[in-house]
């Protein structure tokens, strides 16, 4: 909707350039505004100020210039110049009709575009270590991942998801080990669980699984226990994200990165640019020399590499498959390690630009507005399964993304559970099956939602609320741009809710199925629109649009 309106702005600059009343020799980018009371217009713009200093002339005098080519615009009303020089522009109640037009033609299209040009975009999110179930934490940066990921291909992106497998290191040692005390615990061998070991449920129930299928640690051709226990875990985490609705186009393995011998030629690589020194037995990557807040470890002096040798190769490789942005979703507690990386990525030669991160801030858990302890039991905590399980998929992944992914959530399992205008998920979905469920009530009195535009026909729906809901429609191409562009899915959230806040009063106020045929047909086409747009829009959060409720 916006672009229309600024390439009609572009053609009025050159037209008055072509007159000679400016150079328009630079053209600044053309920002639009809604003005914020109706007697100003649809949309206001200071282009006319911002070309004043190139072009040496009085604002207002360049505003008229521009303001008198726009109002011979086909879609514009009429134009005026207010103040120093801004520019109103009032839009023909045809070019709002033609986006309802645009709605009915391009369906579940709607909203996309090709404003990322193909750029290929790695999101890589989740990564949780496979020593333990996901928690609520690893499930909204599970939705924030998704979301975006469904965002950035509606928007013209070639999007890969991945997963990194935490599967080497100590803690994987550790789960193994954790296993193996509960596999002895079920042989009936007394057993001191040390502090640090893994204490949940699934490590009995890993063990168990063990037992049943081995019969024990010492039995012939048995695995090793690091590995099952890993294997074993990664397909429970696989598992709940698929009832997430979440599948990762890689999973990529840490152990490969060693298997390959990758990290020791990232090392090699930072050596030959002198960028790796010896100190102390240990061997360091110099990281304050690319801004970083002090010097990182790579291999300590007992020569156990450290996590960020692993981290380096693996953002080595990503930087070589050729993505143009790189996004990685990180809980709020790895912010340290953003410097480190970026370290990284410059010491290599490249622009530290291309890496994106956003941190997934904590979920605390509410029921009925009362906190929900984390854990019960030493060693557990409340997880994405359980929380799934009882308010449902949608709800959960509708809830995650209301609020920036940087500022911490209120999750209220009772409200995401209710069925009431309160429950901002249940509001947006409710929105599109009340619009089914009176389409099918139209067919009934026999009116069908007509299949084509109609222009005299739409111009029967002449009232405000219909004016600003067709206006909010014609926005959404623009909400999913920018969300992509400013890598923000609660944008599309946000947006999806403002649109059933202007629905709802709507339909409470006016009939849509009414005696007179050609005012049921616009209003049927109006409301389609809003069921379409709605679906679109809950499909990039992940979130379903059922047609009954």
């Amino acid at each position: 909707m916006k672009a229309g309106v600024v390439k009609i702005i572009k053609d009025a600059v050159a037209g008055a350039a072509a007159d000679g009343l400016i150079t328009g020799s630079k053209l600044p980018e053309i920002v639009l505004d809604k003005p914020k009371k109706e007697e100003f217009g649809d949309f206001s713009s200071n282009v006319a100020m911002l070309l004043a200093p190139v072009e040496k002339k009085a604002p207002r005098d360049i505003a008229k210039a521009i303001a008198d080519r726009i109002s011979k615009s086909p879609d514009v009303e009429k134009c005026d110049v207010a103040g120093p020089g801004f520019i109103n522009i009032f839009l023909k109640k045809s070019f709002w009709l033609g986006i309802l037009e645009d709605i009915i033609k391009s369906g579940a299209g709607y909203g996309r575009s090709e404003a990322g040009g193909g750029r290929k975009v790695q999101v890589e999110f989740v990564s949780a270590n496979p020593t333990g179930p996901l928690h609520i934490g690893h499930g909204r940066g599970a939705a924030v991942g998704d979301a975006l990921s469904n965002i950035l291909k509606a928007a013209g992106y070639e999007v890969s998801k991945e997963y990194y497998i935490n599967d080497a290191g100590r803690q994987v040692l550790t789960l193994g080990e954790s296993i193996r005390l509960r596999i002895e615990e079920l042989q009936g061998k007394k057993i001191e669980f040390p502090q640090d070991f893994y204490k949940g449920e699934y490590i009995k129930e890993i063990a168990a699984e063990y037992v049943e299928k081995y019969g024990g640690t010492d039995a012939p051709g048995a695995p090793a226990l690091k590995e099952f226990g890993s294997a074993a875990m990664l397909e429970r985490i696989k598992s709940d994200l698929l009832d997430f609705g979440i599948e990762f186009d890689t999973w990529f393995s840490e152990r490969s990165l060693d298997e390959t011998g990758r990290v020791g030629a990232t090392i090699e690589e930072l050596k030959k640019k002198g960028h790796v020194f010896e100190s102390e037995g240990a061997l360091w990557f110099r990281t304050t020399g690319f801004g970083d807040d002090k010097d990182r470890v790579l291999i300590k002096a007992d020569g156990e590499r450290t996590y960020f040798a692993s981290d380096i190769a693996y953002h080595r490789d990503k930087i070589e498959r050729g993505f143009s942005s790189i996004v990685n979703i990180w809980g709020a507690d790895h912010h340290g390690y953003e410097g480190r990386i970026r370290a990284l990525i410059k010491a290599l030669g490249h622009d530290d630009g291309v890496l994106k991160i956003i941190f997934i801030q904590l979920v605390a858990l509410l029921r009925a507005g009362v906190p929900v302890a984390m854990g019960k039991r030493e060693g557990e905590f409340v997880t994405l399964r359980q929380v799934m399980d009882e308010v449902g998929k949608d709800a959960c992944r509708f809830f995650f993304l209301m609020r920036r992914a940087d500022a911490q959530l209120d999750f209220d399992l009772e409200l995401a559970k209710s069925q009431a205008p309160e429950n901002p998920v249940y509001y947006v979905q409710y929105c599109h099956a009340r619009i089914k469920s009176i389409i099918a009530f139209a067919l009934e009195k026999g009116f069908a939602v007509p299949e084509h535009f109609d222009s005299r026909l739409l111009s029967r729906l002449d009232q405000k609320e219909e004016a600003e809901l067709i206006r909010h429609l014609g926005s959404f191409g623009e909400v999913v741009e920018r969300s992509a562009e400013a890598m923000e899915p609660h944008r599309v959230t946000f947006y999806l809710m403002d649109l059933a806040a202007l629905f709802h009063p709507y339909y409470n106020k006016n009939r849509v199925v009414t005696d007179d045929p050609e005012l049921t047909a616009a209003r049927l086409l109006l409301c389609n629109a809003v069921a379409t747009v709605t679906a679109n829009g809950l499909g990039l959060l992940g979130v379903s649009a059922p047609e009954k409720m």
